[in-house]
């Protein structure tokens, strides 16, 4: 199969169920111990190492395991889960298949985004035919000691379904809220029962690690984000796609490879990420530097980057579950001043009070969705700010000064 993930070097090679039958020849330690050697980190934006996670669950005392793959790739800009899916299935019900060895879990759940539902019939077909191999049932791989099944749960389009904890409450019939951690889905996960949550491309990648090795993963990236990352590349470039290539690499090198010389801004991770203006395209894409789940949106010299953040802001405000204060007012009081500020009437005064505000929002909000969607924002009003300052009433402009 012709892959459409460009500069494609891996996936495409990897012999089919090659990782999965070269894991099952170690023991459930030794799996874990090859992931910690890798050291691959959650590809979903997080970025959590995968070993603690499985070792965690690992031991975690319990009667019944879960193993469940997100694949609620619900943020703006963010569609390479989508092309796993669609070209490389075999890999992440490897990689679960894996998993759940590892930490000794009996069934695994895909949880697929509303969006993505015609994706299933061709999921299930993938997973009737790995049945029919023995490749999931009792006795995975020739293993005696070995039974899982994978099923597939449907979300309902919810942003914040993404959020493991939410995702979990969706799984179990309620509302797709976060919740209060501890205790944590190691510990205590889906009906109660300690749960690993990865995300799609983590597993395709835990499957490829075993087919190729620790050390050829290890083998690019930098010290701290070993490996290769897909990237979801869209807005005003020449070549939008999805592309492989190793994490550290500078945001310069990306544009240049997706035709984007001349771009003004980066947003990097989606709607929830940062803006990364022309001056800083030489920092790198790595977990110590901009961290990013995959979207990469390449925003051109002609774009109004008020509008760019009013887009940002609307579908916040939108999603927020509403849970917490600071995130279910504080998204419509960061969309209202925006409009203040395209209409004029935004005090030098009250910008600084919107900043302080969206500040306060990363630090009080109770899950990710809060703590991340002023991060547009701040960064558009930090390096933009002659866009910005242009919007401000000239009175208060003279009384700044």
């Amino acid at each position: 199969m012709n892959s459409s993930i460009k500069n494609a070097l891996t996936f495409s090679t990897v012999e089919p169920s090659g990782g999965l039958r070269a894991a099952m020849d170690k023991g459930r330690a030794e799996i874990i111990a090859e992931v910690r050697a890798s050291g691959i980190r959650g590809r979903g934006g997080a970025g959590f190492p995968t070993s603690v996670k499985w070792n965690l669950a690992a031991a975690a005392k319990s009667d019944r395991k879960f193993v469940v793959c997100n694949a609620d790739e619900g943020e703006p800009g963010t569609f390479k889960d989508r092309v796993i899916l669609s070209e490389y299935a075999g890999l992440v019900f490897d990689g679960m298949t894996i998993a759940a060895y590892a930490i000794g879990a009996t069934t695994g759940i895909l949880y697929l985004r509303a969006e993505y539902t015609y994706l299933r019939e061709h999921l299930e077909k993938v997973l009737a035919e790995r049945r029919a191999k023995g490749l999931l049932g009792q006795g995975v791989c020739g293993k005696d000691d070995f039974e899982l099944d994978i099923q597939i749960r449907m979300g309902a389009g919810a942003y914040i379904c993404g959020e493991e904890t939410a995702l979990i409450e969706s799984m179990e019939g309620q509302r797709g809220e976060p919740r209060n951690r501890p205790p944590f889905p190691v510990d205590t996960g889906f009906t109660g029962r300690p749960t690993a949550v990865n995300n799609v491309e983590t597993l395709a990648w835990v499957a490829c690690i075993f087919a190729r090795g620790a050390d050829w993963f290890k083998s690019v990236g930098t010290g701290k984000s070993a490996g290769l990352k897909l990237f979801s590349v869209s807005g005003d470039c020449k070549a939008p796609g999805v592309y492989e290539f190793p994490m550290g690499i500078t945001v310069a090198s990306l544009l240049e490879a997706v035709g984007g010389q001349d771009a003004k801004a980066v947003q990097i991770g989606g709607a929830s990420g940062y803006c990364v203006p022309a001056g800083e395209f030489t920092r790198t894409i790595a977990y110590e530097d901009i961290a990013t789940g995959g979207s990469i949106i390449v925003i051109g010299r002609e774009r109004d980057m008020l509008k760019v953040a009013e887009n940002f802001m609307e579908f916040f405000a939108d999603e927020s579950c509403g849970q917490c204060t600071p995130c279910r007012l504080g998204n419509g009081k960061l969309l209202e001043g925006i409009h203040l500020l395209q209409q004029g009437r935004c005090s030098m005064q009250y910008l600084r009070e919107l900043c302080s505000l969206g500040e306060t929002m990363q630090l009080a909000s109770k899950c990710g969705l809060g703590q991340s969607s002023p991060n547009a924002l701040l960064s558009i009003v930090k390096h933009f700010q002659s866009e910005i300052m242009g919007r401000i009433p000239a009175a208060a402009a003279a009384a700044r000064e």
